[in-house]
C-alpha cells in the first residue's frame, strides 16, 4: 500500500513541537554475552497506553544449538509479543501451541488467567551462527479482561499492513494507525509499528491515540529540533501533533501506545495484576505444581523442567 500523502503535509517540526513528556534511557542487563536493554517498566512511567514492558533483546550472535533457552515459566494478566529482526525462536505453551517466532511475524499470546510457557533457540538445522535482534512487549490487559482463558493468535509477516513511501516503510504489527488496522485482536486499543525511515525522511506519530511513544532501535531521529539516538524511548503529550525526522544514516524506531487502562498494575517477576491478591493467589498455584489440576500446566512437548518461583 502506499504511503497516504494527506499525513505529511502540515507535519509541524522543530519549534513548532515542544511535546515530549518524559525520554527513557533503558537500563542494560548481560545475561552472558547476550544484551537486553528494558525500557518499560520505568521509574518515571509504568506504561505507554497498554504496553507495560519493553526489552531490546541483542542485537547477538548465537553459536549453532546455543543462544536462548527460557525454561517454561507462567504469567497472568497480560498479552506478550516478541517481535524479531534477525533470528527465530521457539515458543511453546500450555494451550499446546508449537510453533517458530520470525522476523516481522507476530505470535500473540494472552495469558489471561494463566499460561505457561517456553522460549528456546533449540533448532538442530541450524548449522551456523545465527544472528538475533528483537523486541519483546508485553501489553497489560483491563480489568475486565484479567480473568480471560488463555489464547493464542499468529499473524504472517505478509498479513500485516504495510504503508511504503517518501522514504518511509512502515509494518502495523498491532492496533490501529494511519487508517489501517492490523489482523490480531487485541483487549483494548493500542497500536505497534516497526518503522524504517531514509535519511532525512519525516514521520508524523498517530494522532488518534490517547497515549504515544517511540522507541529508536538504529540510527537517530530530530523530534523539536532534538536529535535522539539508538536505545532511547521517548513519550510524548496527549493530543500534540508530533513529527519525527531520520538522522543522516536513517532510522528504525518502534512507534507504540493506546489507551490507557483503569490505572497502574502491580508487576511480580511475570505476572501482572490489577490488585496483590491476584499475584499472590498466582504465586501460590505455581508453587504448589499441581500440573495436572492446578490453575497452570506445563507446555506438551516440554515438560521435563520449569522455573521456580523466585524466592524473593
Amino acid at each position: 500500500m502506499s504511503w497516504n500523502p494527506a499525513l505529511d503535509p502540515d507535519c509541524p517540526t522543530g519549534d513548532a513541537v515542544d511535546a515530549i513528556e518524559t525520554v527513557i534511557v533503558p537500563r542494560a542487563r548481560d545475561l552472558g554475552g547476550f544484551e537486553v536493554r528494558r525500557a518499560l517498566p520505568a521509574p518515571r512511567r509504568q506504561m505507554v497506553g497498554p504496553f507495560i514492558f519493553f526489552d531490546q533483546m541483542g542485537p547477538a550472535e548465537f553459536l549453532p544449538r546455543k543462544g536462548l533457552d527460557v525454561r517454561p515459566h507462567p504469567h497472568i494478566g497480560l498479552a506478550t509479543i516478541s517481535y524479531l529482526f534477525d533470528g527465530r525462536m521457539h515458543h511453546r505453551d500450555s494451550l499446546g501451541t508449537d510453533a517458530w517466532i520470525e522476523p516481522g511475524a507476530v505470535n500473540w499470546m494472552v495469558a489471561g488467567r494463566g499460561i505457561t510457557h517456553s522460549e528456546r533457540t533449540d533448532d538442530a538445522t541450524q548449522a551456523g551462527p545465527m544472528p538475533f535482534f528483537g523486541i519483546q512487549t508485553w501489553v497489560a490487559l483491563p480489568k475486565d479482561r484479567e480473568d480471560d482463558p488463555a489464547s493464542f493468535q499468529h499473524a504472517a509477516k505478509a498479513d500485516l499492513p504495510e504503508l511504503e513511501g517518501e522514504g518511509k516503510r512502515l509494518r502495523l504489527i498491532l492496533g490501529t494507525a494511519y487508517g489501517e488496522r492490523a489482523p490480531v485482536r487485541t483487549p483494548s486499543e493500542m497500536f505497534y509499528l516497526d518503522a524504517l525511515l531514509d535519511p532525512g525522511a519525516k514521520l508524523p506519530l498517530p494522532d488518534d491515540h490517547e497515549d504515544r511513544g517511540a522507541y529508536v532501535v538504529a540510527g537517530e531521529v530530530t523530534i523539536a529540533g532534538e536529535t535522539f539516538a539508538a536505545g532511547r524511548m521517548m513519550v510524548f503529550r496527549p493530543g500534540d501533533r508530533v513529527s519525527m525526522t531520520a538522522g543522516a544514516q536513517g532510522a528504525r524506531v518502534m512507534l507504540l501506545g493506546g489507551e490507557t487502562l483503569e490505572g497502574s498494575r502491580h508487576i511480580w517477576w511475570n505476572f501482572v495484576a490489577s490488585s496483590k491478591e491476584r499475584i499472590d493467589e498466582a504465586k501460590e498455584a505455581w508453587r504448589r505444581g499441581d500440573w495436572e489440576h492446578g490453575r497452570f500446566q506445563l507446555p506438551a512437548g516440554d515438560s521435563a523442567e520449569f522455573i521456580p518461583l523466585p524466592d524473593r
